[in-house]
């Protein structure tokens, strides 16, 4: 943190004045309602933009000047404006008028941001949070109706979530909060708590993972960038629903325009009872003689709390800085935990995790330091995260939520004395982290850029329990991991923007350090106690590459590829009680060959229609993945887990992606994923991979009704299905299939219903949705079943000028 201080310090000491300014509009008809998609393009120059939901823009990095802006949508008639850019910041109204023909030709316009990105080359989408942002969703949720991502989740609200992208998983799949990994934040502030209206929009990358976020992403990455748009407001809303589900959040921004100083903090607090009911061959209660009788029950331990927040105090759009902030994140959560890794016939009773973080945030951007075409990007984290497991309750239970009795009809205690297999436990993990983030980029001449990247992750960990002795507390050991990781990339524009590439290199290095006091004897036969250290290090070389290119403006190729390195992480590595993970010191890292290969069609506009097509076809050769053991026989253990090398493993297959819109009211989104995972035994025989759904489809459906009944009002309705198909837990038996079927999770079909009205002005929202409309069994992870149709209501209120 002091060289991080140190560096910062000096960058803002010799930074100089930069003549560009930013323009941020918005676009109205003549009865002032907001002009969606439309398009927004700087003669002469590269610059462009998409309105947004509301209608607005945003350009930034003008050199100071008068240019003409091309006004161009769907809506309304084209229209030209001059505008100045002689200052920082300059805001701009224009209103537009509605066309009263249609036009028959075929529309293609500027790209947005979003666009752009996803015709760089590389297998990446992103999506958008404006409408989940006053709505019902959890940022996992809106993952999960993203091509070629799966959620995979243990239960309710707060249960434990894992990551599939093109059918890897796990800790192959990096998780990032504006580039910094989120397992620095830790379980009390992750993608389960934070609210998508703290969120931007999310980068979804498969397979390749361009140079920038510069970590050991094998699978893919999904990269949260929240917002950083420097506009005053107060966002505040408060949902609540089925199974006691109460979610609240507020954030803002404010900035004093004369010194640039700003102010900016998000706050939210998630609670639910995740009391659903739940049923299968798992949920029975054993009467006198052993009788087991299949029953529905609820979840009568799996209550989930979490509160945090972020504020930040510093300077942004002045001589020094675009951006440069302190802050920091503190966050807290509760998990009560119903069962193992499986739904058993005896679940847990009181059983908790407890889990909080205490973080200080550095974070600094600047673009033309010292020389024209030399950004740089810092993002620092330093602090303590801890995580506690209580389990010292002896007494079995039922699904009734009773003491369980045995075939004598008493009740019984479990031997270990706790829920757990292992006996009772008070552990915790105390945790001091650190990372840090730094990225320079310049640009050496006109489309040519080289970008620079650094990571670096420690954590140092001490693990304990209240309930093991004093000597035993007395020889402690602590757990230690330095992870760095370099990339060097070169970006390259050509052919009037049609050709587009980048070649990268990346550095892997991490080190792992365990060291567990031992007592042994002296030469003089006398008791002394001794460091036992184990250290393990290891460094690897990746690289990789992204192109695309624009057959027509409207047609692009795309392809990419990367030898990609996952390092074991903690978890995996020195295992975790909460998790129910055991360690694993000589787990070995995986390797993957990764390559993409589409192309995107569109965005295409026919009078008042616009549609988008996209496909990719992906294949990633695996040595050494790590993943849990694969299960061959039903003798499987319902709660301890082991993450190991399963071998080498291959993973080809296709996405596909349409989004249609009509008339800006009519949206329709329909994807598709399917391929195949496979290994070989060491014979040399090929299977399935278990534990894998192979074919996911998701479509979407929304209609906005403008004017609803007040002016200048909108009524939209949403409609989701979510498809997966069948899948195991077990190897293929072959013609021995008895006892199989239990280890099968059906085939699953799942659809919500929403609506938000947006009173006048949008200020305030009211949402309402249906999850699960239809009430179906759905499972995910070791066919741990997820919560029923649910009901929940939404309101959402926001300031945009204070």
């Amino acid at each position: 943190m002091r060289l991080l201080l140190l560096v910062t310090t000096f960058f803002i000491s010799c930074l100089g004045f930069s003549q560009t300014g930013e323009l941020s509009g918005v676009i109205i008809l003549e009865d002032n309602t907001p002009v969606i998609n439309a398009h927004i393009k700087v003669i002469g120059t590269t610059h462009s933009a998409v309105t947004d939901f509301d209608g607005s823009y945003f350009i930034e990095n003008l050199k100071y000047g008068t240019y003409n802006l091309l006004i161009s949508t769907i809506e309304a008639h084209k229209k030209t404006i001059s505008i100045t850019i002689a200052q920082e910041k300059t805001s701009i109204t224009t209103t537009v008028s509605r066309k009263t023909n249609e036009l028959s030709e075929v529309v293609v316009n500027g790209q947005s941001k979003e666009t752009k990105l996803e015709t760089a080359g590389y297998a990446v989408n992103v999506v958008k949070t404006e409408e989940a942002s006053i709505r019902n969703i959890q940022t996992n949720e809106l993952l999960n109706t993203t091509v070629g991502v799966k959620i995979r989740q243990n239960g309710g609200l707060g249960s434990d979530v894992t990551y599939s992208l093109n059918g890897l998983s796990g800790s192959s799949i990096r998780i990032f909060i504006n580039g910094i990994p989120s397992s620095t934040y830790g379980s009390s502030f992750n993608l389960n708590s934070i609210p998508p209206s703290m969120i931007k929009n999310i980068e979804v990358y498969k397979g390749v993972v361009p140079g920038h976020l510069a970590d050991d992403a094998l699978g893919g990455a999904i990269n949260i960038v929240l917002h950083d748009k420097i506009k005053n407001h107060l966002n505040a809303s408060v949902s609540y629903g089925s199974f006691n589900t109460l979610q609240t959040s507020v954030n803002g921004v404010y900035r004093f325009d004369k010194t640039g100083f700003t102010v900016k903090g998000s706050l939210f607090h998630n609670y639910s009872d995740n009391d659903y009911k739940v049923s299968g061959r798992s949920v029975l209660v054993t009467g006198l003689g052993g009788e087991q009788t299949p029953i529905t029950a609820r979840r009568f331990n799996d209550a989930y709390r979490s509160t945090g927040g972020m504020v930040h105090f510093g300077y942004t759009n002045v001589s020094w800085a675009d951006q440069f902030f302190i802050g920091l994140t503190a966050s807290d959560d509760y998990k009560e935990v119903q069962h193992g890794a499986f739904m058993t016939i005896t679940p847990y009773k009181d059983r908790f995790l407890e889990s909080d973080a205490l973080l200080a945030n550095l974070s600094y951007q600047k673009k033309n330091i010292f020389t024209k075409g030399l950004d740089v990007t810092i993002n620092g984290l330093y602090g303590k995260r801890n995580r506690a497991v209580n389990d010292t309750v002896a007494w079995a239970y039922s699904w009734y939520g009773e003491r369980a009795i045995d075939f004598r009809g008493n009740e019984y205690q479990y031997t270990w004395g706790s829920q757990q297999e292992g006996g009772p436990t008070l552990s915790k993990i105390k945790r001091k982290v650190a990372a840090i983030r730094t990225g320079l980029s310049y640009t050496i001449a006109e489309n040519h850029k080289v970008l620079l990247n650094h990571v670096y992750n420690s954590i140092d960990r001490e693990d304990s329990d209240a309930l093991q002795s004093v000597l035993e507390n007395t020889f402690i050991g602590t757990r230690d991991l330095h992870k760095n990781i370099f990339s060097l990339t070169y970006e390259l524009n050509a052919l009037d923007d049609q050709l587009k590439a980048s070649v990268f290199g990346k550095h892997y290095q991490q080190k792992t350090i365990s060291i567990d006091p031992e007592i042994e004897a002296d030469e003089d036969g006398n008791d002394r106690v001794v460091d036992e250290i184990v250290t393990s290090t290891n460094a690897y070389q990746g690289y990789g590459f992204a192109s695309s290119y624009a057959i027509t403006p409207n047609i692009t190729l795309l392809a990419s590829a990367e030898k990609a390195i996952r390092l074991p992480d903690e978890t995996e590595v020195f295992g975790n009680d909460g998790d129910n993970v055991v360690a694993n010191p000589n787990i070995q890292p995986e390797i993957s060959n990764n390559y993409n290969l589409g192309f995107r069609l569109g965005s295409f506009k026919v009078k008042k229609h616009e549609f988008t097509i996209s496909t990719n076809l992906f294949t990633r050769n695996i040595k050494d993945r790590i993943g849990l053991p694969i299960e061959t026989s039903l003798n499987v253990d319902d709660e301890l887990i082991v993450y190991v090398n399963q071998g080498n493993a291959k993973s080809k297959g296709i996405d596909a992606q349409l989004n249609y819109s009509y008339n800006n009211n009519l949206g329709f989104n329909f994807n598709v994923s399917r391929f195949d995972l496979t290994t070989e035994t060491a014979a040399g025989t090929e299977f399935d991979i278990p534990n894998t759904p192979f074919l996911t489809m998701n479509g979407s459906l929304r209609y906005s009704f403008k004017n609803f009944i007040q002016q200048k009002s909108n009524l939209n309705l949403f409609y989701t299905l979510y498809y997966t198909d069948e899948f195991s837990y077990l190897v293929s038996q072959g013609s021995n299939t008895v006892g199989d079927d239990f280890f099968k999770v059906p085939q699953q079909v799942a659809q919500d219903f929403g609506l938000s009205y947006a009173f006048p002005n949008s200020k305030f929202v009211v949402s309402f949705d249906v999850k699960n409309i239809f009430d179906k069994p759905v499972y995910d992870n070791l066919s741990v079943q997820k919560p029923g149709r649910a009901f929940y209501l939404k309101m959402n209120y926001t300031i945009d000028k204070l």
